[in-house]
């Protein structure tokens, strides 16, 4: 084998493993986020009851989770509740916004 095909191969897997490696930390940046989650778009855990991803039946449900890019889940941006006082997401369930039983 020469050496240019030895050095092409090994630039490959050296490009092969700094992908693989990339994809891997982008995985390990997400947190879960509950309380942001529209109806039927949750990730999991949507309270008693249900069994996992999109079934969650209310927008915001506080015992609904998404995941999101670490750090930005009490930073999102949304709706105010109603009677006017801010709605957060949280990194454990909430007891606000959940289904009528």
């Amino acid at each position: 084998m020469s050496n240019k095909l030895k050095t092409v191969a090994l630039l490959g897997a050296v490009a092969t493993a700094v992908t693989l490696s990339a994809q891997t930390v982008q995985a390990q940046a997400k947190e879960k986020c509950f309380g942001v989650a529209l109806a039927g778009q949750n990730d999991c855990a949507a309270g008693p009851g249900t069994t996992c991803a999109g079934t969650a039946k209310v927008d915001y449900q506080g015992n609904a989770w998404k995941l999101v890019d670490a750090g930005t889940c009490m930073e999102m941006e949304l709706p105010a509740m109603a009677d006017g006082s801010a709605r957060m997401g949280s990194l454990e369930a909430l007891d606000r916004d959940l289904p009528a039983s």
